[in-house]
């Protein structure tokens, strides 16, 4: 496609996600897939491309490096020791890599928390802009050895998405161990039934993403499902996703050159702005908030605030300032921030303006969540 090849040629800033399917086996990192992907990277950046990399591969690598000692690995704990042993391991390589290429890659760990506060992402955004104007190509993965649950990504996919806006990227190319994605769900479909891949998914915001993937991966987190929610926040954005097969030799040469491979996503036609993006993502839904039909359509179709009058039920436990779903029969309408906590909604749902300051002795906010602070259709 035309579009396609343009995007390519004139992408100034490219997030590259390679996951532990493609960078390892069960020896070990596989060197040379890794030192292949950093000659393709350095090519890209010789024809003007800035680039960042966001690595798996620390774990898998640190569960190697004490294969035979007799180590019990368990629980998080357990992952965030492997992931400090590992990697050191990981780093050591990409440096020799791109010092082989004459470049300097960097370091840099996250949690969800150096993303949540918008003075420390404002803080992370100036130290990646400084690296790419080097030059430098930042290596970034999650902070798996202390980061806590409630402060993970989950995925490297979900850290690229995030990454996408935090350095105005224009495309996402995401390396993993298929050839692109499946045009059905392998578990549909008969035994040695042959499914095609599919060269293009041109609206990735209705594609039924659950039951289009199958399982999950043995050596990573993510998955095919990861990758599509990722390329879906990446399509709100603007931002293009391609899905490459990571293993095989000079990959991304091939797609740059103008070759069809993988599968490519993409951007949405009405996108959403980097605030908003950045405030549906930056943490996990706390709750749910269900909606009449009247609610939804008003939300849906004239871009309305949600009222207490539209809530039919709340929940979970949650505090004002909160993430939440806002839902309608089951079906997700989107994310928004919540003014009042759960039980202030239990409270006041279903009431109308007046009603509500009765109930709470003051009405602070006419919204519950207010159309500036909901991002509809997120891929959460």
């Amino acid at each position: 496609m035309e579009s396609r090849e343009r995007t390519l040629a004139s992408a100034r800033t490219i997030v590259v996600k390679v996951g532990s399917a493609v960078l390892t086996t069960k020896q070990g990192l596989h060197l040379s897939v890794l030192y292949n992907l950093v000659e393709q990277l350095a090519r890209l950046a010789a024809a003007g491309h800035r680039v960042c990399l966001v690595s798996s591969g620390a774990v898998a690598a640190g569960r190697t490096a004490i294969a035979g000692r007799g180590c019990t690995v368990e629980g998080v704990s357990g992952k965030q020791a492997l992931a400090a042993i590992g990697q050191g391991r990981l780093m050591r390589e990409y440096e020799h890599a791109f010092a082989a290429q004459g470049m300097v890659c960097a370091q840099v760990l996250l949690t969800r928390d150096d993303l949540r506060s918008r003075t420390r992402f404002l803080n992370a955004r100036n130290t990646f802009m400084n690296l790419l104007d080097w030059g430098v190509v930042p290596i970034v993965n999650e902070n798996d050895t202390v980061a806590v649950q409630e402060l993970k990504f989950g995925d490297n996919d979900q850290l690229a998405s995030l990454l996408l806006n935090l350095i105005e990227a224009d495309l996402y190319i995401n390396l993993t161990s298929a050839d692109g994605v499946l045009a059905a769900n392998p578990e549909s479909v008969a035994p040695g039934e042959k499914i095609p891949f599919l060269d293009t998914i041109e609206d990735i915001e209705h594609l039924d993403i659950d039951a289009l993937c199958g399982a999950k991966t043995s050596v990573g987190t993510g998955g095919m499902q990861s990758k599509l929610m990722a390329a879906r926040r990446a399509a709100q954005l603007g931002v293009p996703t391609l899905i490459l097969p990571g293993r095989r030799p000079d990959i991304l040469d091939r797609a740059f050159a103008g070759e069809s491979v993988g599968t490519w996503v993409c951007p949405c036609e009405h996108t959403v702005s980097r605030r908003k993006y950045w405030m549906a993502y930056q943490s996990d839904p706390q709750g749910v908030i269900l909606v009449d039909e009247g609610a939804a359509r008003a939300l849906e179709e004239k871009g309305s605030s949600l009222l207490p009058g539209g809530i039919l039920a709340v929940e979970g436990a949650f505090e004002p300032g909160a993430m939440v779903r806002v839902t309608c029969g089951g079906r997700q309408i989107g994310v928004g921030l919540s003014n009042y906590s759960s039980d202030e909604l239990n409270r006041i749902k279903g009431l109308k303006r007046a009603e509500v300051a009765e109930a709470l002795g003051d009405a602070h906010y006419p919204e519950v969540i207010h159309r500036d602070n909901l991002l509809l259709h997120a891929a959460v």
